[in-house]
Parts: C-alpha cells; structure tokens; sequence
C-alpha cells in the first residue's frame, strides 16, 4: 500500500483551510444508482463541491455492485484507477494485497477515527493496520419491510416467528395480494436466506456456517430447516419476480400490490423519498429471530498520481467520515452513522430501532457481518453458496440436496 502522508496532510489541510494547495479532484465510482441512493450520493457531491473540490461521478447501475467490480477491474488493469471506489468488507483487503490502496492514515489520525467508529467496523476499514478505506454507514440487512394498510385490513401484525410469517403469508395469498415482493436476481435470493438462516441457526449458527464455514453447521438439521422455508418462501413471490430490481419490489409494497419485502434498510431510503412515513404508510422490524447482520458501505481510495488526486481523496475522506455528512447522508440513505456520537434525535423510528439493537447484539455477541453483501467472506466463497442458494430456490432441488450441494460448494471454494 502506498504511502503518501505528506500529501494526504496538505489534503486534510485544504479542505479546512483553504490554504493554495492542489484542487482536491475525485473521480468516485460507486453504484448507487436508484431514486434513495442517488439522492444520498448528491449530499457528498455538494459538500465537496463546497470544499473547492470538482467531482467526476462515476455510477454503475445494478444494486448488488457486480457490474461496478468489473468496471473498476478493467480500470485498475488497464492502470488507470478512479480516485475512490465503493467497497466493503472483504473486498477492500482483496484489493490491497493487489497492492493498489492507497494509505490514508493521516486523515483517520488527525480526524481521531479510531474514537469515534466501533472497532468492528474500523477493522474492516483497516489493511495490516494502516487505514485504506472510509465507512460511510450501517445498514442492516435482517429487516422485513410491510405495506401498513394492507396489513390493517387483512388483520395481519408483523410477524415474529417464520411460523407466523407462513401463516400471514398463506391469509394474504388467499386474499389476492402477493405476499412477498421479490427480485429474483441472485444477490436477492441471498438476502432473503440468510435473514431466514440467522432466525433459524441462532447467532452462534450463523456464524459457524457464514463466517467459519464449518462444515457440520452447513449440514446440519438446521440448515436442512432454512432450505425448507426457502421453499417456503419461493411460493410466496408472484410469477413475474425474475429480474426484477430490488426497489421495484420495494415499489410494490409502497402501491400496496405486495405485503411484505425482506430487504436491507437501503430499501426504507425509497420509501423516504416518495414521502411514505414509518409507523404510517409502512412497518418495520427485524427478520424473526435474534441478532443483527450488518452491511456497512465505504470508499476504499486506490493509488493515484497527482498532488490534485491525492488532494481529492483525503478530503473525500475526511468529509465521509465528518459528522455532518454522516448525518445527512444517513437520513437519506436510510442506513445509520457508522459514528457512534452522532445524535439521532433527527432520525426516523426504523432508524432509531436500528441503532439500539446494534448495540444491544454488539454486547451480547449477534453483531454479525452479512455474507450475501461480501461483509463475512470472500468473493470465491460467499459466490459458491449463493450459487447453491439460487439454484435451489429456482428449481425443485431438495432442501437435503441443497445442504449436500452447500458443503460440497464452499469445500471446492477453499
């Protein structure tokens, strides 16, 4: 990894003082792309514009970032990488071991990161303890999303056990209305399972067969268990979900043609800015079950020449990280402040839930990384039990089959 404190400081210096250094410039790439996203990502474009920096965006449709990777791939082949990179978890030291981060420890030091982020979060941003990435959020992956009239007038609560969501489902179907709205592309498939996985493993499941990879938990009773309310799940979509994006199913529930969708609270930032209120026009709650899966987005910064990049970056990373971008991006995006001394008093009910039971499963042990949003894994093996995932899901392969097919799949990825 690169180091370049010297010009990282008269980065940091620039976007506070305005002193005759290099124009920070920042070519960005990220892939936030719908209605929610797009608004969150003009609130940082508008504060570095306003720190005299000129942003070039570089956004690459597709909410589960695969077309962004292979963009940025061919960028960093071809020797010319963007300024900053939209990554996460795993990936980030995947790409510093390629030896293309740039270090950025000058700007968490003198900015005192390390007091203000948790330190599971600040790990992830860490590559052998030098900083080469800035978290932007926390979203929370284990959340069920409902249209509140339609629930209303069906007599339906939010569910609590997948039992009750059976039940709930089975009533809504009979009435007409799509129970589950789903997009059946394969990082969605992965989304809904292991939201099903952690409320049927447990905590301590999950992160045996998620995070350790252990192979008796990966066939395991329950794990044959989650593969049968996937099933379960499968005939809970309507026949058309092939495809479909993921705030298109979020739409459905806001036009109340679906109940329910289990989505990260990126899907809350849609439906924020149609102007739908929590506890009003739609419901929130944690997947059944206990724990918290966290996804948590950030801008890894590559290894770039120039004094006016370099200049780009650290003000990039030191407004990611400020508390006033924090804030205001996180209202828009639906997520939390990866900043623990942020206060919440501005933030919506579904946020404020959030929060608390971050840190009430940061305590007792739950706090885990999501595998299906490549904060748990690595690409080979989050890749093969998805694989294995959507497979199953779009087909009539046995949920016995299925665990068999996952063993096999993350041992052939080692």
């Amino acid at each position: 990894m690169k180091s370049y404190a010297l010009s990282i400081a008269c980065g940091v210096a620039l976007g506070t003082s305005g002193t005759a250094f290099a124009e920070p410039q920042a070519e960005v790439l990220h892939y936030w792309t719908s209605g929610g996203e797009a608004k969150s990502v003009a609130v940082l474009q508008e504060e570095f514009a306003a720190n005299g920096g000129t942003w070039t965006d570089m956004p690459v449709a597709g909410g589960g970032g695969d077309a962004a990777m292979t963009a940025l791939r061919a960028r960093v082949l071809s020797g010319n990488a963007p300024t900053a990179v939209q990554l996460k978890g795993p990936a980030i030291q995947e790409w510093y071991e390629e030896g293309v981060l740039a270090d950025i420890s000058a700007v968490a030091e003198a900015n005192n990161w390390e007091a203000v982020l948790p330190a599971s979060i600040a790990g992830h941003m860490k590559c052998e303890g030098s900083w080469c990435a800035a978290p932007v959020n926390v979203h929370r992956v284990d959340w069920i999303w409902a249209n509140a009239n339609v629930l209303e007038a069906n007599g339906i609560e939010m569910p609590t056990s997948w039992e009750a969501f059976n039940a709930a489902a089975d009533k809504l179907q009979a009435a007409g209305i799509i129970p589950l709205a789903h997009g059946g592309q394969a990082w969605q498939d992965a989304t809904v399972f292991e939201a099903v996985a952690l409320g049927i493993l447990g905590a301590e499941g999950f992160h045996k067969a998620f995070v350790e990879l252990d192979k008796d938990t990966l066939t395991s009773d329950a794990m044959v268990a989650t593969f049968d309310q996937m099933r379960k799940m499968r005939g809970y979509v309507d026949p058309n979900f092939s495809g479909r994006d993921w705030n298109l199913a979020t739409a459905m529930v806001m036009n109340g043609e679906a109940a329910f969708q289990i989505m990260g609270d990126w899907a809350k930032g849609e439906f924020m800015a149609a102007g739908k209120a929590p506890g009003a026009d739609f419901l929130c709650a944690s997947t059944p079950g206990d724990g918290f899966l966290y996804n948590v987005d950030s801008f890894a910064m590559f290894e770039v020449g120039g004094a006016d990049k370099q200049a780009g970056q650290a003000l990039l990373a030191e407004l990611v990280v400020g508390k006033n971008f924090q804030k205001v991006f996180n209202l828009n995006k639906g997520s939390i402040p990866a900043r623990t001394d942020v206060p919440l008093d501005e933030f919506d009910s579904c946020a404020v839930l959030s929060a608390a039971d971050m840190a009430a499963s940061s305590d007792n042990g739950s706090l885990l990384p999501s595998y299906a949003h490549g904060m748990a894994l690595r690409g080979a093996q989050a890749g093969a039990i998805t694989d294995v995932v959507t497979a199953h899901f779009n087909s009539d392969m046995s949920s016995a089959d299925a665990v068999q097919m996952l063993a096999d799949a993350v041992a052939n990825s080692m």
